[in-house]
């Protein structure tokens, strides 16, 4: 079986819609950027459309709040040792219409 290998495009990270976010995940998330959780909550989370759950805020043109660039220009996760299980998961388990024309990543 193939797997995907990421390369680092941020073309995932890009994409608008919401990240849901689980109580683990808000904790750990917190404790890496080393904030009380209820601040993290409150200042960079919101409740998804349908009320039943956290998203990750993102910025005004739809990308991740955490996606940044390196010191090469290659997409940087601010948060990558405690992503959410969601952004793990992209592209088996979530991805968007068009998503391959966008990603430099492929299966090997």
């Amino acid at each position: 079986m193939k797997k995907f290998v990421c390369a680092r495009c941020g073309a995932c990270c890009r994409w608008p819609g919401a990240v849901k976010v689980t109580d683990a995940e808000v904790d750990a998330i917190a404790d890496h950027l080393g904030m009380p959780v209820e601040e993290f909550i409150e200042h960079h989370t919101v409740i998804t459309p349908d009320r039943q759950h956290l998203s990750l805020c993102e910025k005004a043109n739809g990308e991740c709040e955490y996606l940044a660039a390196d010191d090469n220009g290659a997409a940087r996760c601010l948060i990558d040792d405690v992503k959410p299980q969601q952004c793990r998961n992209f592209p088996d388990k979530w991805n968007f219409p068009g998503w391959q024309k966008l990603c430099a990543g492929g299966y090997k």
